[in-house]
């Protein structure tokens, strides 16, 4: 197994972040809360995205 690899409960623990910072994201744009709480919640959002996308998944 490489050394940059997700094991399946760290994959699972990212995806439920992305959810619910997207989810907030959409709460907050809707709102027309604060800049910061968009840029804060999305950028949660996608670094987790983009690690579950480009990491792979290990056993």
């Amino acid at each position: 197994m490489s050394e940059l690899s997700l094991s399946p409960a760290v994959a699972t623990v990212l995806f439920v972040i992305a959810c619910l910072a997207g989810y907030q994201y959409r709460r907050t744009w809707k709102a027309e809360g604060p800049r910061w709480q968009l840029w804060l919640f999305g950028a949660v959002a996608a670094v987790a995205l983009l690690t579950l996308g480009f990491l792979p998944l290990g056993s």
